[in-house]
């Protein structure tokens, strides 16, 4: 046995650590790990480039993003529905060529069939009651058609005219609408909502806004904002505050205190913030990546 026990080798049990090391070489089983703060996005920055937002704008859901990036994701969305429309376009056309050149290949096989037909039926004069038997010719005729059909359509593999060709992949009637990012909901332009985040002054920190790590806080208890303390958006105003003071100060009037205008619940956007670290706090905290299980008989 050798010295350390967890690298040992002449144990008669494979034991946790020995599996978690070989599957950590090995490339095999689900690996996930715990987020921690650093990992995490804060609350005032852009859903889509993870950066404090520099012109800030919230949807409907309460996701925060710069506007440049949503625009520009909104954007790449409707060019590409445009070249999955011409795509569908295209392929409507196609089927439409191809429907009517089949029903002009039926129409002419019918019309040769018929002409086939006519062409077998000779006037044979019966010995009984001298009247010619058209019915027996007509089947006579019939029956070779078929079975000449039959010999076209027959399977094989190995003649290139009769080999089975694949069905092409049929593309869907692409959606016109834009979705957002995050949530996969419709979103429109006119959904997005500028907001304005207060700033803390400190006259004594000289350094840039994006180095500082408390930027903003709520404009009516000048509490400092973070992942840690859940915010809201006033529509009607733009403002972001703490819910802490949406529910002793706001709620009890349901007044704008920036605006004076009457808002409702609606009017009252929870923002959605990034992981904290901590498990109390948030959920989804733990990133799994799913990797080919190494199974052990």
């Amino acid at each position: 046995m050798t010295r350390h026990s967890r690298n040992c080798t002449a144990g008669p049990v494979y034991s946790y650590h020995e599996r978690q090391k070989d599957t950590k070489i090995s490339g095999y089983g689900t690996r996930s790990i715990r987020l921690s703060k650093d990992s995490v996005r804060g609350f005032d920055c852009c859903c889509l480039t993870l950066q404090p937002c520099r012109d800030p704008v919230i949807t409907l859901d309460g996701y925060l993003y710069d506007k440049e990036a949503i625009l520009s994701a909104l954007l790449s969305q409707k060019k590409e529905a445009a070249l999955k429309m011409k795509a569908y376009e295209k392929q409507l056309k196609e089927q439409q060529k191809e429907s009517s050149t089949t029903a002009a290949t039926a129409e002419k096989a019918k019309i040769d069939a018929f002409k086939a037909t006519e062409n077998s039926i000779t006037s044979k004069t019966s010995t009984f009651t001298g009247r010619t038997s058209i019915k027996d010719d007509v089947q006579a005729g019939s029956s070779s058609a078929s079975s000449t059909t039959a010999e076209k359509n027959l399977p094989s593999f190995w003649v290139p005219s009769l080999t089975p060709a694949a069905k092409p992949t049929l593309i869907k009637k692409p959606d016109n609408k834009t979705y957002c990012p995050m949530s996969g909901k419709p979103l429109k332009i006119k959904d997005l909502l500028p907001i304005e985040f207060t700033q803390i002054v400190d006259k004594d920190d000289k350094r840039s806004l994006i180095c500082k790590d408390a930027r903003y806080m709520c404009p009516i208890t000048h509490d400092t904002l973070s992942n840690s303390v859940p915010a809201a958006v006033l529509r009607s105003s733009g403002k972001v505050v703490s819910m802490e003071s949406i529910e002793k100060i706001v709620k009890k009037d349901m007044i704008d205190p920036f605006t004076s205008a009457k808002i409702t619940e609606k009017d009252i956007i929870i923002l959605q913030r990034g992981g904290t670290g901590f498990s109390a706090a948030n959920e989804g905290l733990q990133a799994k990546l799913a990797r080919p299980v190494m199974s052990i008989s």
